[in-house]
Protein backbone atom coordinates (compact mmCIF):
# COMPACT_ATOMS: atom_id res chain seq x y z
CA UNK A 1 0.00 0.00 0.00
CA UNK A 2 1.80 3.05 -1.10
CA UNK A 3 1.85 6.35 1.33
CA UNK A 4 -1.01 8.37 0.08
CA UNK A 5 -3.26 5.06 -0.02
CA UNK A 6 -2.54 4.72 3.85
CA UNK A 7 -2.62 8.37 5.05
CA UNK A 8 -6.15 8.28 3.38
CA UNK A 9 -6.95 4.83 5.22
CA UNK A 10 -6.07 6.07 8.66
CA UNK A 11 -7.72 9.27 8.04
CA UNK A 12 -11.20 7.40 7.35
CA UNK A 13 -10.71 5.20 10.25
CA UNK A 14 -10.29 8.34 12.44
CA UNK A 15 -13.46 9.88 11.13
CA UNK A 16 -15.04 7.00 11.81
CA UNK A 17 -14.42 6.34 15.24
CA UNK A 18 -15.04 10.27 15.63
CA UNK A 19 -18.80 9.59 14.11
CA UNK A 20 -18.94 6.34 16.08
CA UNK A 21 -17.78 8.59 19.54
CA UNK A 22 -20.59 10.90 18.96
CA UNK A 23 -23.44 8.96 18.15
CA UNK A 24 -22.27 6.54 21.53
CA UNK A 25 -22.59 9.71 23.35
CA UNK A 26 -25.53 8.70 26.43
CA UNK A 27 -28.01 10.80 26.75
CA UNK A 28 -27.52 11.41 30.12
CA UNK A 29 -23.66 12.68 29.32
CA UNK A 30 -25.33 15.20 26.30
CA UNK A 31 -27.43 16.72 28.55
CA UNK A 32 -25.80 16.82 31.81
CA UNK A 33 -24.74 20.69 32.24
CA UNK A 34 -26.60 21.61 29.45
CA UNK A 35 -30.06 24.39 29.41
CA UNK A 36 -32.94 23.31 27.69
CA UNK A 37 -34.81 26.08 26.15
CA UNK A 38 -39.11 25.81 26.40
CA UNK A 39 -40.32 28.28 24.02
CA UNK A 40 -43.95 29.65 24.75
CA UNK A 41 -46.04 30.37 21.61
CA UNK A 42 -47.81 33.04 23.92
CA UNK A 43 -47.30 36.31 25.30
CA UNK A 44 -46.56 35.78 29.27
CA UNK A 45 -49.29 35.30 31.86
CA UNK A 46 -52.13 33.29 29.47
CA UNK A 47 -52.93 30.27 30.10
CA UNK A 48 -50.06 28.37 27.66
CA UNK A 49 -47.50 30.17 29.38
CA UNK A 50 -48.39 28.93 32.64
CA UNK A 51 -48.58 25.51 31.79
CA UNK A 52 -45.03 25.96 30.21
CA UNK A 53 -43.81 27.31 32.91
CA UNK A 54 -44.73 24.56 35.77
CA UNK A 55 -43.30 22.15 32.97
CA UNK A 56 -39.99 24.04 32.81
CA UNK A 57 -40.09 24.04 36.89
CA UNK A 58 -40.45 20.23 36.53
CA UNK A 59 -39.23 17.89 33.58
CA UNK A 60 -35.61 18.58 34.16
CA UNK A 61 -35.99 15.90 37.09
CA UNK A 62 -36.84 13.68 34.29
CA UNK A 63 -34.12 13.91 31.75
CA UNK A 64 -30.74 12.11 32.15
CA UNK A 65 -28.55 14.47 32.93
CA UNK A 66 -30.92 16.57 34.57
CA UNK A 67 -30.68 19.70 32.50
CA UNK A 68 -31.72 23.13 33.53
CA UNK A 69 -34.91 24.56 31.64
CA UNK A 70 -35.58 27.96 31.12
CA UNK A 71 -38.95 30.29 29.31
CA UNK A 72 -38.83 32.13 26.79
CA UNK A 73 -41.62 33.71 24.51
CA UNK A 74 -42.59 33.97 21.31
CA UNK A 75 -45.83 35.20 20.42
CA UNK A 76 -46.86 36.64 16.68
CA UNK A 77 -49.31 35.18 13.78
CA UNK A 78 -51.56 32.74 16.46
CA UNK A 79 -48.67 30.57 16.93
CA UNK A 80 -47.45 30.17 13.52
CA UNK A 81 -43.85 32.30 13.84
CA UNK A 82 -42.79 29.79 16.60
CA UNK A 83 -43.91 26.36 14.31
CA UNK A 84 -42.10 28.19 11.93
CA UNK A 85 -38.88 28.47 13.36
CA UNK A 86 -39.47 25.19 15.11
CA UNK A 87 -40.01 23.44 11.85
CA UNK A 88 -37.32 25.17 10.18
CA UNK A 89 -34.48 27.11 11.59
CA UNK A 90 -33.97 26.02 15.23
CA UNK A 91 -31.28 23.45 16.16
CA UNK A 92 -32.09 19.66 16.12
CA UNK A 93 -30.16 18.46 18.97
CA UNK A 94 -32.61 17.97 21.96
CA UNK A 95 -32.11 21.30 23.29
CA UNK A 96 -35.72 22.96 22.34
CA UNK A 97 -38.62 22.34 23.14
CA UNK A 98 -41.94 24.58 22.68
CA UNK A 99 -45.74 24.53 24.12
CA UNK A 100 -47.70 24.93 21.12
CA UNK A 101 -51.23 26.43 20.72
CA UNK A 102 -53.38 23.69 20.33
CA UNK A 103 -55.23 24.94 16.88
CA UNK A 104 -51.85 25.71 15.13
CA UNK A 105 -51.13 22.05 13.40
CA UNK A 106 -54.79 22.26 11.98
CA UNK A 107 -53.98 25.92 10.28
CA UNK A 108 -51.63 23.95 7.83
CA UNK A 109 -54.86 21.61 6.48
CA UNK A 110 -56.95 24.69 6.54
CA UNK A 111 -54.18 25.58 3.94
CA UNK A 112 -52.99 28.88 5.66
CA UNK A 113 -50.35 29.95 3.72
CA UNK A 114 -47.73 31.69 6.21
CA UNK A 115 -48.17 27.54 8.09
CA UNK A 116 -44.44 26.83 6.35
CA UNK A 117 -44.34 23.13 8.67
CA UNK A 118 -45.29 19.90 8.03
CA UNK A 119 -47.00 18.86 11.67
CA UNK A 120 -46.62 14.99 11.15
CA UNK A 121 -42.76 16.06 11.00
CA UNK A 122 -42.25 17.52 14.69
CA UNK A 123 -41.47 15.66 17.33
CA UNK A 124 -44.76 15.52 19.70
CA UNK A 125 -43.79 15.02 23.46
CA UNK A 126 -46.88 15.00 25.18
CA UNK A 127 -49.65 16.87 26.24
CA UNK A 128 -50.76 18.46 29.67
CA UNK A 129 -54.42 17.46 29.05
CA UNK A 130 -56.48 15.11 26.82
CA UNK A 131 -59.54 17.68 27.61
CA UNK A 132 -60.92 14.40 29.85
CA UNK A 133 -61.69 16.61 32.74
CA UNK A 134 -62.39 19.88 30.35
CA UNK A 135 -65.23 21.41 28.02
CA UNK A 136 -65.75 24.23 25.97
CA UNK A 137 -68.60 25.63 27.11
CA UNK A 138 -71.79 27.82 25.37
CA UNK A 139 -73.21 29.89 28.76
CA UNK A 140 -75.00 32.91 29.05
CA UNK A 141 -75.83 35.05 32.35
CA UNK A 142 -78.33 33.65 34.83
CA UNK A 143 -80.99 35.99 34.58
CA UNK A 144 -81.16 35.19 30.80
CA UNK A 145 -84.54 33.42 29.60
CA UNK A 146 -82.64 30.65 27.91
CA UNK A 147 -82.83 27.63 29.98
CA UNK A 148 -81.73 25.25 27.60
CA UNK A 149 -80.12 25.00 24.00
CA UNK A 150 -83.52 24.62 22.89
CA UNK A 151 -84.37 27.77 24.05
CA UNK A 152 -81.34 29.58 21.73
CA UNK A 153 -83.37 28.19 18.51
CA UNK A 154 -86.11 29.98 19.13
CA UNK A 155 -87.13 32.99 16.58
CA UNK A 156 -86.95 36.61 17.56
CA UNK A 157 -84.36 38.61 19.37
CA UNK A 158 -80.74 36.35 18.70
CA UNK A 159 -78.52 35.60 21.43
CA UNK A 160 -75.46 37.86 21.69
CA UNK A 161 -72.39 35.85 22.12
CA UNK A 162 -69.10 37.24 22.57
CA UNK A 163 -66.27 36.82 20.42
CA UNK A 164 -62.38 37.66 20.27
CA UNK A 165 -60.28 38.32 17.54
CA UNK A 166 -59.82 36.90 13.97
CA UNK A 167 -59.50 33.29 13.76
CA UNK A 168 -60.11 33.06 17.64
CA UNK A 169 -61.78 29.80 18.78
CA UNK A 170 -64.24 31.09 20.82
CA UNK A 171 -65.23 33.47 17.58
CA UNK A 172 -64.93 30.22 15.64
CA UNK A 173 -67.19 28.03 17.64
CA UNK A 174 -69.74 30.82 18.12
CA UNK A 175 -70.02 30.94 14.48
CA UNK A 176 -70.68 26.66 14.29
CA UNK A 177 -73.31 27.47 16.67
CA UNK A 178 -74.91 29.79 14.35
CA UNK A 179 -74.02 28.22 11.15
CA UNK A 180 -73.82 24.43 11.78
CA UNK A 181 -76.15 24.29 15.06
CA UNK A 182 -78.62 26.95 13.39
CA UNK A 183 -78.64 28.56 17.27
CA UNK A 184 -80.47 32.02 16.65
CA UNK A 185 -77.29 33.94 17.94
CA UNK A 186 -75.53 36.84 17.04
CA UNK A 187 -71.60 36.90 17.54
CA UNK A 188 -70.25 40.25 18.34
CA UNK A 189 -66.35 40.03 17.60
CA UNK A 190 -63.96 42.47 18.68
CA UNK A 191 -63.22 41.63 22.01
CA UNK A 192 -59.97 41.09 23.93
CA UNK A 193 -60.03 37.60 26.28
CA UNK A 194 -62.66 36.38 27.92
CA UNK A 195 -62.58 38.90 31.03
CA UNK A 196 -63.77 41.57 28.75
CA UNK A 197 -66.58 39.08 28.04
CA UNK A 198 -67.75 38.66 31.29
CA UNK A 199 -67.86 42.39 32.12
CA UNK A 200 -69.74 42.72 29.15
CA UNK A 201 -72.13 40.06 30.35
CA UNK A 202 -72.71 41.58 33.80
CA UNK A 203 -73.06 44.97 31.77
CA UNK A 204 -75.90 43.26 29.83
CA UNK A 205 -73.87 44.14 26.39
CA UNK A 206 -73.93 40.46 25.84
CA UNK A 207 -75.89 37.82 26.52
CA UNK A 208 -73.26 35.09 26.66
CA UNK A 209 -69.98 33.32 25.15
CA UNK A 210 -68.04 30.12 24.68
CA UNK A 211 -65.16 29.41 27.07
CA UNK A 212 -63.57 26.75 28.93
CA UNK A 213 -64.96 24.97 31.69
CA UNK A 214 -61.52 24.84 33.29
CA UNK A 215 -61.00 28.91 32.23
CA UNK A 216 -64.44 29.86 33.63
CA UNK A 217 -64.03 28.10 36.73
CA UNK A 218 -60.84 28.73 37.32
CA UNK A 219 -60.05 32.38 36.24
CA UNK A 220 -64.51 33.59 37.45
CA UNK A 221 -64.68 31.07 40.34
CA UNK A 222 -66.67 33.44 41.77
CA UNK A 223 -69.61 33.72 38.85
CA UNK A 224 -69.31 30.08 38.19
CA UNK A 225 -69.60 28.71 41.65
CA UNK A 226 -72.35 30.97 42.72
CA UNK A 227 -74.19 29.90 39.10
CA UNK A 228 -74.52 33.44 37.86
CA UNK A 229 -73.29 32.20 34.74
CA UNK A 230 -75.20 28.99 33.07
CA UNK A 231 -73.55 26.29 30.49
CA UNK A 232 -76.17 25.25 27.73
CA UNK A 233 -74.09 23.56 25.06
CA UNK A 234 -70.31 21.45 25.48
CA UNK A 235 -67.99 21.21 22.79
CA UNK A 236 -64.80 19.39 22.53
CA UNK A 237 -66.46 16.08 24.34
CA UNK A 238 -67.51 12.83 23.01
CA UNK A 239 -69.69 12.70 25.82
CA UNK A 240 -71.35 14.65 28.56
CA UNK A 241 -68.75 15.68 31.29
CA UNK A 242 -69.47 14.21 34.15
CA UNK A 243 -70.47 17.14 36.34
CA UNK A 244 -72.79 18.64 33.72
CA UNK A 245 -74.50 15.51 33.00
CA UNK A 246 -78.01 17.91 32.10
CA UNK A 247 -75.74 19.51 29.23
CA UNK A 248 -75.95 18.04 25.86
CA UNK A 249 -72.79 17.77 23.71
CA UNK A 250 -72.68 19.87 20.26
CA UNK A 251 -72.32 16.39 18.45
CA UNK A 252 -75.58 15.12 20.26
CA UNK A 253 -77.17 17.90 18.17
CA UNK A 254 -75.34 17.09 14.85
CA UNK A 255 -77.43 14.69 12.56
CA UNK A 256 -76.07 14.37 9.24
CA UNK A 257 -73.15 12.68 8.50
CA UNK A 258 -71.41 15.51 6.89
CA UNK A 259 -72.03 18.06 9.37
CA UNK A 260 -71.20 15.63 12.40
CA UNK A 261 -67.31 15.19 10.32
CA UNK A 262 -67.06 19.05 9.90
CA UNK A 263 -67.69 19.02 13.72
CA UNK A 264 -65.48 16.49 14.77
CA UNK A 265 -62.74 17.72 12.26
CA UNK A 266 -63.12 20.93 14.03
CA UNK A 267 -62.94 19.51 17.90
CA UNK A 268 -59.55 17.34 17.32
CA UNK A 269 -57.66 20.34 18.77
CA UNK A 270 -59.55 20.30 21.81
CA UNK A 271 -57.91 16.77 22.37
CA UNK A 272 -54.32 17.83 22.11
CA UNK A 273 -55.44 20.54 24.44
CA UNK A 274 -51.50 21.61 26.08
CA UNK A 275 -49.27 19.96 23.09
CA UNK A 276 -45.22 19.92 23.25
CA UNK A 277 -43.23 19.61 20.79
CA UNK A 278 -39.95 19.75 19.36
CA UNK A 279 -38.08 20.04 16.44
CA UNK A 280 -38.18 17.25 13.19
CA UNK A 281 -35.33 14.79 13.12
CA UNK A 282 -34.01 14.62 16.43
CA UNK A 283 -31.69 12.10 17.64
CA UNK A 284 -34.17 9.14 18.82
CA UNK A 285 -32.65 8.53 22.13
CA UNK A 286 -32.79 12.18 22.64
CA UNK A 287 -36.46 12.28 21.24
CA UNK A 288 -37.54 9.35 23.10
CA UNK A 289 -35.42 10.65 26.99
CA UNK A 290 -37.53 13.52 26.09
CA UNK A 291 -40.82 11.93 26.14
CA UNK A 292 -40.44 9.39 28.94
CA UNK A 293 -39.52 12.15 31.11
CA UNK A 294 -42.51 14.42 30.02
CA UNK A 295 -45.03 11.23 31.17
CA UNK A 296 -42.69 10.40 34.15
CA UNK A 297 -43.30 14.20 35.27
CA UNK A 298 -47.15 13.99 34.64
CA UNK A 299 -47.12 11.52 37.23
CA UNK A 300 -44.68 12.59 39.85
CA UNK A 301 -46.42 13.84 43.15
CA UNK A 302 -44.73 17.12 43.22
CA UNK A 303 -45.34 17.92 40.12
CA UNK A 304 -49.09 17.34 40.59
CA UNK A 305 -49.13 19.43 43.82
CA UNK A 306 -47.73 22.43 41.94
CA UNK A 307 -50.33 22.13 39.37
CA UNK A 308 -52.86 21.83 41.77
CA UNK A 309 -51.82 25.33 43.13
CA UNK A 310 -52.37 26.73 39.62
CA UNK A 311 -55.48 25.42 39.29
CA UNK A 312 -54.11 23.53 36.27
CA UNK A 313 -56.37 20.33 35.38
CA UNK A 314 -53.70 17.32 34.59
CA UNK A 315 -54.48 14.25 32.07
CA UNK A 316 -51.49 13.65 30.25
CA UNK A 317 -51.31 11.86 27.33
CA UNK A 318 -47.98 10.88 25.07
CA UNK A 319 -46.14 11.74 21.86
CA UNK A 320 -48.03 8.88 20.08
CA UNK A 321 -51.24 10.20 20.94
CA UNK A 322 -50.75 13.72 19.97
CA UNK A 323 -48.85 12.62 16.72
CA UNK A 324 -52.38 10.76 16.37
CA UNK A 325 -54.20 13.83 16.55
CA UNK A 326 -52.25 15.54 13.95
CA UNK A 327 -52.26 12.27 11.35
CA UNK A 328 -56.57 12.51 12.05
CA UNK A 329 -56.51 16.13 11.13
CA UNK A 330 -54.18 15.26 8.07
CA UNK A 331 -56.62 12.03 6.89
CA UNK A 332 -59.18 14.19 7.03
CA UNK A 333 -61.72 14.20 3.78
CA UNK A 334 -60.90 17.66 1.87
CA UNK A 335 -64.59 18.67 1.43
CA UNK A 336 -64.70 18.03 5.37
CA UNK A 337 -61.61 20.64 5.43
CA UNK A 338 -62.76 22.85 3.13
CA UNK A 339 -66.30 23.23 4.68
CA UNK A 340 -64.94 24.13 8.16
CA UNK A 341 -62.03 26.07 6.48
CA UNK A 342 -65.33 28.34 5.26
CA UNK A 343 -66.01 28.86 8.70
CA UNK A 344 -62.83 30.12 9.82
CA UNK A 345 -62.43 32.26 7.04
CA UNK A 346 -66.08 33.74 8.34
CA UNK A 347 -64.58 34.30 11.63
CA UNK A 348 -61.72 36.34 9.88
CA UNK A 349 -64.11 38.55 7.85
Amino acid sequence: MDRRRLLQTLAGSAAALGTGGARAQSVESFYKGKTITLFVATSPGGNFDLNGRLVSRHIGRFIPGNPSVVVQNVPGAGGLLLANRLANTIERDGLTVAIMERGTPQTVYLGDVAARFDPLKLTWIGSLSSYENDAYLLLVNDKYFARSVDDLRKPGTPTRLGGDGPGSTNLTFAILSRDLLKLNVQVIRGYHGAAPMFLAMQSGELDGQIIGLGSVSGAQQTLWNTKQVRPLLQFGRLTRHPSLQDIPTARELVTDPASRAMLEFAEIPFFMALPFVAPPDLPPERAQALRTAFMLMSKDPFFLEDAERSKFEISAIDGVAVQKLVQKMADTPKDVVKRFSDVVSKSRE
